[in-house]
């Protein structure tokens, strides 16, 4: 039987609990995340990946999605 997973969210989503994005750390090493306003739908990445997008979304490498 697997552990239960523990979702953690970031100590500066809003009061509410909703719209914030959630992440776990998966029993193989993965990591999953999910919005909490949708949490049956969950997305599982590497800790190099995902660390690899964030660099990116910091160095402004897409914010051609958003202009």
């Amino acid at each position: 039987m697997s552990a239960p997973v523990e979702w953690r969210k970031s100590s500066f989503s809003g009061g509410g609990g909703e719209n914030c994005v959630e992440v776990a750390q998966g029993q193989d090493g993965s990591v999953a995340l999910r919005e909490s306003d949708e949490p049956g739908t969950v997305i599982t990445t590497t800790r190099g990946k995902l660390a690899a997008f964030i660099l990116g979304v910091k160095a402004g490498e897409f914010d051609h999605f958003v202009s």
